[in-house]
C-alpha cells in the first residue's frame, strides 16, 4: 500500500527532532533592538513636535517684565516677575469679554520703545529662532498683558466730571485696581479722554495698575486706542511661578 503523501506542511513525526531553527524563525523570535541613541533622538522628536503643537496652539508660559498689572501680576521694579500660563484655546469659541487679562501682540503703534532681544550673530539669531519655535526662548516681538475694558460697539471715557472710568455711560466697579499705589486713587489717574466709541473685531484694554500703564489711553491715534482681537495671543489663566504667588487669575466682569 502506498503511503498518502502530505503537501505544503509537516507533521511533527516527520520533523527531526534535534533540527537547528532556521535563519527565520531566530529573526522572528528575537527581533534586532534599535540603537540606544535612536531611541533617544526619537524621544527627543516627539517631544520637540509635542512641545511646538502645545506652545502654539494650546498654552504658553509668558514672563511678566513690567509693574502695569499690579497687584494682579507682578512684575515691579526689584521682585520676581511672575510667570503666566496662557490659554491659546478658549478664543478658538468665542472672543474675550469684559475683565478678561489677555496677552497680545502690539499694533505698530505700540512698538516705539520695543528693542529686539535677538542677537546681533547671525548664527546665534537663527538658533534663538527655532529656540522659539520650540518654546524655549520667547518670541522677537512686542507682547503686552492688559485687562479688556471694552469690547466692539462700547463706548468708554473717563471725563474731567467723572468719579473714574465709565463704560456706555455707566461707572465700572474694578477691585483690581489697588488705589494704595501712588497715582492710582486719582480719578482718571488725572488723564482724560473720551468717550470712544470701540470699534467691532477690536478691544479697549488698561492695566490694573493705571497710574504705571502705557495702555489704550496712549494710543488714541491709532484705532482709537484699540488692539484687534486677531492680535490677542490668549487668555492668562494661572500665575505658575514664583511658587508663592502660584494661582488662578480671574476674569472680572466690572460692568
Amino acid at each position: 500500500m502506498v503511503a498518502p503523501s502530505i503537501v505544503g506542511s509537516v507533521t511533527e513525526s516527520d520533523a527531526p527532532e534535534d533540527s537547528a531553527e532556521s535563519p527565520e524563525s531566530t529573526v522572528a523570535d528575537h527581533p534586532r533592538k534599535r540603537p540606544l541613541w535612536r531611541e533617544i533622538l526619537i524621544l527627543v522628536v516627539v517631544a520637540l513636535v509635542l512641545s511646538v503643537v502645545i506652545q502654539n496652539f494650546v498654552g504658553r508660559i509668558f514672563l511678566i517684565p513690567s509693574e502695569s498689572m499690579e497687584p494682579t501680576l507682578h512684575g515691579c521694579t526689584g521682585c520676581t516677575g511672575d510667570k503666566i500660563l496662557v490659554d491659546r484655546i478658549s478664543y478658538r469659541f468665542g472672543d474675550p469679554q469684559p475683565g478678561d487679562v489677555v496677552v497680545f501682540k502690539g499694533p505698530e503703534s505700540w512698538n516705539d520703545e520695543y528693542r529686539s532681544i535677538r542677537s546681533d550673530n547671525s548664527v546665534v539669531r537663527a538658533l534663538q529662532g527655532l529656540g522659539s519655535i520650540v518654546g524655549l526662548v520667547p518670541p522677537d516681538e512686542n507682547d503686552l498683558v492688559k485687562r479688556v475694558v471694552a469690547v466692539g460697539g462700547q463706548t468708554v471715557q473717563c471725563l474731567s466730571e467723572d468719579e473714574g472710568l465709565r463704560v456706555n455711560g455707566k461707572p465700572l466697579t474694578e477691585p483690581y485696581v489697588d488705589e494704595r499705589i501712588p497715582g492710582n486713587g486719582i480719578p482718571c489717574q488725572g488723564m482724560y479722554f473720551g468717550p470712544v466709541t470701540v470699534p467691532d473685531g477690536n478691544l479697549w484694554v488698561m492695566g490694573d495698575n493705571r497710574a504705571h500703564s502705557k495702555d489704550s489711553r496712549f494710543h488714541l491715534e491709532d484705532e482709537h486706542g484699540t488692539v484687534p482681537i486677531d492680535n490677542v495671543i490668549g487668555k492668562v489663566q494661572l500665575i505658575v511661578l514664583p511658587f508663592s504667588r502660584w494661582g488662578t487669575v480671574s476674569s472680572f466682569d466690572p460692568q
